[in-house]
């Protein structure tokens, strides 16, 4: 495997910042393109936003040189000087397809592509590429320097080999790797956030509760043990003695009753307000930049704690730790 000491991005927005934050802190170089001269300098200042909450993750950490930031509007020069492309661009079929294959004309084989999307599936993004069995999906979750999760799809002509490479670049800059059995559109993670949200948009349609108390209803009970263990973990030891049969014995019979819609509501006016100004009620003035760093901040110390009961998001950390220090022993 070639080693990767020069990231290339395609595309600069909220989830490309992130991922240059990530690779840069972990010492990879990463050379950033974007259309818009512009989003220079919106890169370069999400990296230096992202610097403090990613110090005090990795305090203790014996963590390689800084990577070296460099900016291009051209998407050629991007490719030609990368050993690993990870594209973030909007989520438009047509424009992601031209704009992958742009870049995939230009380098060899041995040089991955991955994509950012959220829910194309990889198959109908290698189409018409050069070696398109160099291409994958690494799905990221946002904000990419602190979740830990990517989830690696591979596409019909996706090589198994591919897979597993993404897999140890991504590990080395302390991501947590799921390895997606196979695509389906919204990956994994996406379609299960996707039924909650639409279960959300049904409680404000039927006004059943406001944005505030449903996400109240997530952060003081589910969130809180989410971030440790997954629902099915949680379910069984929900059943007691009896363990997750006992829960299914019991819970089973539910499933059958109408406690959610599933199927989504018509966006109306009504709901789409709802949610905006609900939103914006809970915010109370804040802006972004400064829920960012509250947000920031308690990811920091959750998965700091979980470290050190190596659970969860702490375990990935502690991983990190050990493959850094693996390296410099070698």
């Amino acid at each position: 495997m070639k080693q990767v000491k020069t990231l290339g991005l395609l595309g600069t927005g909220v989830i490309g910042g992130g991922w240059a934050a990530r690779a840069l802190h972990a010492g990879i170089n990463v050379v950033a393109s974007d259309i818009d001269p512009k989003m220079e300098e919106w890169i370069r200042e999400a990296v230096d936003t992202a610097s403090s909450s990613l110090h005090s993750l990795t305090e203790g950490i014996d963590l390689p040189p800084k990577g070296n930031l460099t900016f291009t509007s051209d998407p050629n020069a991007m490719a030609q000087q990368s050993d690993f492309i990870q594209e973030n661009i909007p989520e438009v079929l047509d424009i992601k397809r031209e704009s992958l294959k742009i870049i995939a004309d230009v380098t060899n084989e041995e040089i991955i592509i991955s994509s950012s999307t959220s829910g194309f599936m990889p198959s109908e993004l290698q189409e018409g590429m050069k070696f398109p069995e160099r291409f994958i999906v690494g799905h990221p979750f946002n904000p990419v320097y602190l979740c830990p999760l990517v989830e690696i799809v591979g596409g019909k002509e996706t090589s198994k080999k591919v897979k597993e490479i993404a897999k140890i670049f991504y590990q080395s800059i302390g991501m947590h790797t799921l390895m997606v059995r196979r695509e389906v559109p919204g990956h994994l993670s996406d379609r299960l956030q996707e039924a909650m949200w639409r279960e959300i948009l049904h409680a404000l349609n039927d006004d059943l509760a406001t944005t505030g108390e449903i996400d109240e209803s997530i952060v003081y009970g589910p969130g809180l043990r989410w971030s440790i263990m997954g629902m099915n973990q949680l379910y069984m030891m929900a059943g007691g003695k009896g363990g997750a049969r006992h829960f299914i014995e019991q819970f089973g019979p539910t499933l059958k009753w109408p406690w959610s819609h599933l199927k989504a509501p018509e966006l109306t006016e009504k709901i789409i307000n709802q949610f905006v100004e609900g939103t914006e009620s809970q915010a109370k003035g804040k802006t972004i930049r400064e829920m960012e760093k509250v947000r920031d901040e308690c990811l920091v110390a959750i998965q700091r704690v979980l470290a050190k009961h190596n659970m969860g998001a702490g375990k990935t950390l502690n991983e990190f730790k050990k493959s850094l220090n693996k390296s410099k022993n070698k």
